[in-house]
């Protein structure tokens, strides 16, 4: 009936975020930003892609799911009502900027830099 096609994360610095996650997910980059696009940021008003209000990870396969960073005005007050789990190693995400907020048997939940609940199953 339908498939997932992409996940958006809200936030406050989508280019930083964006380099967060590609960091910490091994199949995945930020998009390349070609002429076209940067013509288009530049017509909204966007003259450099560091100020991107909605960035693109993509796959390196170009698969879904594509992951979006897209700025909001609010900070985040309450827990994630969906957040991601992946596999991986614990003290390697924590290096990249992660905070561990709890440990579980079986995962550890941690935020990304902005404070958004991810797990990640070692």
């Amino acid at each position: 009936m339908a498939r997932l096609r992409d996940i958006v994360i809200d936030c406050k610095h989508p280019a930083s975020l964006a380099r967060f996650w590609a960091a910490v997910l091994d199949d995945y980059e930020i998009a390349p930003y070609d002429d076209e696009e940067l013509a288009r940021l530049r017509s909204i008003g966007v003259e450099s892609p560091e100020d991107d209000p909605t960035v693109l990870l993509q796959r390196l396969d170009g698969a879904p799911p594509r992951i979006f960073l897209v700025l909001v005005p609010e900070p985040k007050t309450v827990k994630n009502r969906v957040h991601l789990d992946i596999d991986g190693d614990v003290d390697a995400v924590l290096a990249l900027g992660a905070t561990l907020v709890a440990k579980y048997e079986g995962h550890h939940l941690l935020n990304d830099p902005e404070g958004n609940e991810f797990c990640v199953i070692p």
